[in-house]
């Protein structure tokens, strides 16, 4: 596994630790987190660029910096959007072997299952699978510019 994403995932789980498992509190730092992420521009929210499997609207884009991966993401509803911003920070800025190799434990060591549906879990794991097609895709023009 790589450090890095450990690491991050290991913050995370720190942060989401001193909510102590308060439901309330710990939806509404999702909608914190959310509300932290940058602004997608307009013309990237494209039926291209949306999620299929997740109830909500989300869309993600990626883009080649050097031999990483840079993502960017938004979506219609604040706790759907502080899901993805959590994505964006153990995703975003790994080269595309660092992103498909990652285990993703944080949703675990969270728990996260007590606070989002099985909806919302389903969302969540096509919200994955999507970071890792981007790396699939872009890993080849990196590869082969």
């Amino acid at each position: 596994m790589n450090r890095e994403t450990e690491k991050i995932q290991n913050e995370i789980t720190e942060e989401f630790g001193v909510l102590d498992g308060d439901m309330e509190m710990t939806n509404f730092y999702l909608m914190e987190l959310g509300q932290k992420l940058s602004p997608l521009p307009e013309e990237e929210r494209t039926e291209e660029n949306l999620i299929k499997g997740c109830q909500s609207k989300v869309w993600l884009s990626a883009e080649i910096n050097g031999d990483k991966i840079e993502y960017r993401a938004d979506s219609n509803t604040a706790i759907t959007k502080g899901l993805v911003s959590l994505l964006i920070r153990v995703f975003s800025g790994r080269t595309p072997d660092e992103i498909l190799y990652a285990e993703i434990f944080f949703p675990q060591t969270i728990g996260m299952d007590r606070f989002i549906g099985t909806q919302r879990s389903n969302g969540f794991a096509a919200m994955i699978k999507q970071f890792k097609l981007y790396a699939v895709a872009l890993k080849s023009k990196i590869s082969n510019p």
